[in-house]
């Protein structure tokens, strides 16, 4: 925390993990192996009942490392939530959030900060940490009726190494204060899925200035369902094979396009769903919790996650 005036932004590294010692761990090694450094990395612990914590305050690192114990799995919203609010606590000027999976190139903060004079929340291109020439995360560039999957596509629509308007959130993200005093904090209800969406559409409606640094870099696992092409590659749909992951993307996903989108919005979505679970990948037990749950993101019920949790 700083304690005298400073000419250069505080920088608080913020993860939020639970039950993943391996990956926490790799990523604070990680982030302290960077050729610029935060100035703090603080670590959410969603009272993980692993030796998570452990490992964590044994870790050498070159960055001074906090770890903010939370009493209950609050999930990722609830983490980042929390995450947010102790890094402002501690004088934060720019925050950079980041799954507690993925792993920042070492060049990627210094990348990113020359941006943040004109810029409210910047990103790097979130690869796959298998093939870094892929997209982790398939996008639709600004323009585009497609997504698109590889870095080269990235690449070729930056302007002056920046794709405006486009971001992966909670990947290596970095946000300014100013922005987080504005929009607030992360839904920490959404429990897991969709608040990052949901923190991006609130900061582009409130007029946030956002980009991607084409030439950073945040390396994150990738699966094959995430992104399953449907409708003959003409969109792609977020299939998970766990069932609190997909009652929460469902729901989450139908609060977010009702808010910003519109009843168009649900209505696209609920069609990708009937046709994924009908011909993509015939499920009709998945189709209904699908439906259940999108019936509960429509009414603003965000309770129902939690059988799931004791499955």
């Amino acid at each position: 925390m700083p304690d005298a005036p400073r000419t250069t932004p505080w920088i608080v590294a913020v993860a939020v993990t639970f039950n993943r010692r391996h990956l926490v761990t790799r990523l604070v090694t990680e982030t302290g192996r960077g050729t610029v450094l935060p100035d703090e990395i603080l670590v959410v612990d969603n009272a993980s009942t692993d030796d998570t914590v452990e490992a964590l305050r044994a870790l050498g690192s070159p960055v001074p490392l906090t770890v903010v114990e939370l009493g209950r799995n609050t999930g990722g919203a609830g983490g980042f939530h929390a995450g947010l609010a102790a890094a402002l606590e501690r004088g934060a000027d720019l925050v950079w959030m980041m799954d507690d999976d993925g792993t920042p190139a070492s060049d990627c903060l210094g990348l990113l900060l020359p941006h943040m004079a004109d810029h409210d929340f910047v990103g790097p291109a979130v690869v796959a940490e298998q093939d870094e020439s892929r997209l982790c995360f398939p996008i639709r560039l600004p323009g585009r009726s497609r997504v698109v999957h590889k870095m080269t596509d990235v690449e070729a629509a930056a302007v002056d190494g920046l794709v405006a308007g486009v971001v992966i959130p909670f990947n290596g993200v970095l946000l300014t204060r100013d922005l987080v005093e504005r929009i607030g904090l992360v839904r920490e209800e959404f429990f897991i899925w969709g608040d990052d969406v949901e923190y991006l559409w609130r900061a582009r409606r409130a007029g946030a200035r956002i980009a991607t640094v084409s030439a950073a870099r945040f390396r994150h696992p990738a699966t094959d369902d995430l992104g399953t092409p449907l409708m003959f590659g003409r969109t792609t749909y977020n299939h998970s094979p766990s069932d609190l992951k997909h009652y929460c993307m469902c729901r989450n996903n139908v609060a977010n396009l009702r808010e910003y989108v519109g009843v168009h919005g649900v209505l696209a979505f609920l069609a990708k769903t009937l046709w994924f679970y009908t011909f993509t990948r015939p499920n009709p037990g998945r189709l209904r919790m699908s439906l259940g749950a999108m019936a509960a993101g429509w009414r603003g019920d965000f309770t129902g996650h939690g059988r799931y949790l004791l499955a």
